[in-house]
């Protein structure tokens, strides 16, 4: 980033505007305003400019990218240029428009998703090797994410009464993300391991999880386990969560293979995997698009 000398041209500008802004309340200007900042400060140090009048919709996009690359949320991403969008408007001699999100093509752009899914080779490598190492229990994890879309955490949560009533109803009920529960159909390969690892838990006990182990210990040890034993791959390298998008890329192959739209197919997907929103289910689906 620049020195001082050159963004003090655009703070200068946007300080002044920040004084006679008297929309929305106070906390929303100055939140609005230490986005702005971090925008301009972007400008100044990629671009060399000097008057927020010329911002054009090549910086925004230009931006965009940027937060993308710094793997920026979504929503912090949407929130940063509604507020750019905002302080632009408060501009009296603005020589461009500023394109909205739909122009920018925005949803696609930030729901494009990375492919992160593992291929059957890997997946089969994984557990072998976990098997060889006699943990079943992590085995047993791999084989629960990628057939039942489960988190890591949710994995360590699946206990011996859950595990029982999956069997005889064939749903598996799991609490997930920000407490929300929901209910997912189990598949046929699950149905072994859960009655394996039932056989040496006691009721009340969680499946794969020690009775004196943290889960965030047991989260960890599985992840290193990962990381130590994951074979070689171009790009990013295998992690747990891809066997999230395993799953999900088989769910929803079966869903249009079983008639189901492509929205409804993506809807529940995003169900299974204890989201609301059809849209991130694209996220998931990166190796398929």
């Amino acid at each position: 980033m620049q020195n001082k000398k050159h963004i003090q041209p655009l703070m200068e500008q946007a300080q002044k505007l920040f004084r006679h802004c008297r929309q929305c309340s106070y906390k929303t200007r100055e939140r609005y305003f230490t986005a702005f900042k971090r925008f301009l400060i972007y400008l100044s140090a990629t671009y060399g400019l000097q008057k927020i009048a010329n911002i054009s919709g090549k910086h925004l996009s230009a931006y965009v990218r940027y937060m993308q690359e710094n793997n920026l949320s979504a929503s912090t991403i949407k929130t940063d240029l509604a507020a750019i969008r905002f302080w632009h408007d408060q501009v009296s001699q603005a020589k461009h428009r500023l394109p909205d999100n739909k122009e920018l093509d925005l949803e696609r752009r930030i729901y494009r998703g990375v492919d992160r899914t593992w291929t059957e080779e890997e997946f089969n490598y994984m557990v072998s090797i976990a098997n060889e190492q006699n943990r079943s229990d992590y085995a047993a994890a791999m084989i629960l994410s990628r057939y039942m879309g489960l988190r890591i955490h949710e994995v360590f949560r699946v206990d011996a009464l859950a595990a029982k009533m999956a069997i005889e109803s064939g749903l598996l009920t799991i609490k997930g993300k920000g407490g929300k529960i929901r209910g997912i159909p189990c598949h046929p390969q699950i149905e072994h391991v859960l009655e394996r690892h039932l056989e040496f838990t006691i009721p009340g006990q969680k499946l794969l999880l020690p009775m004196d182990k943290k889960t965030h210990h047991a989260i960890k040890e599985l992840q290193q386990f990962i990381a130590d034993n994951r074979p070689p791959r171009h790009g990013r390298p295998i992690t747990f969560h891809g066997l999230r998008h395993m799953y999900a890329v088989e769910a929803y192959q079966r869903l249009i293979a079983d008639g189901a739209s492509q929205a409804v197919a993506r809807l529940q997907v995003s169900r299974w995997l204890g989201h609301e929103r059809p849209e991130i289910t694209e996220i998931y689906l990166a190796s398929i698009r």
